[in-house]
């Protein structure tokens, strides 16, 4: 299978947001933004394990939600603040969909839809 016709996606990402991008099918050559995903994050708990654990729940539900766009895929960039993107690379190591799926990460303040698609791009040509 040829570079282009690769299932590639990138994931900007930070704790609360992510933005996905992708190519709408294998025979294009242009990534476009398939879906953004919110993490509200937990509400206030008085009890750290309830609070630990809501937060838990709700990042491998944020986790799910992001990689329902990437269904099948081959190679996965993820880029963003923080550390959500190695957590997130853990995620689909643990995941038997997604085990044997090429990642790689980098580190990059948010941008435009069209700058991410244009980054991404670069990442895989």
């Amino acid at each position: 299978m040829t570079q282009k016709n690769k299932k590639q996606f990138g994931v900007w990402m930070d704790t609360h947001h992510a933005t996905v991008v992708g190519r709408e099918n294998a025979d294009t050559t242009d990534f476009t933004i398939i879906g953004h995903v919110e993490n509200a994050g937990a509400e206030f708990n008085t009890s750290e394990k309830n609070a630990h654990n809501e937060e838990k729940t709700l990042q491998q539900k944020f986790f799910k939600e992001i990689l329902t766009f990437m269904q099948n895929a081959e190679e996965v960039h993820l880029t963003g603040t923080g550390t959500s993107q190695e957590q997130l690379i853990h995620y689909m190591a643990e995941t038997p969909q997604f085990k044997n799926t090429v990642t790689q990460e980098s580190t990059a303040n948010k941008m435009s839809d069209k700058n991410l698609a244009a980054y991404i791009a670069a990442k895989f040509n």
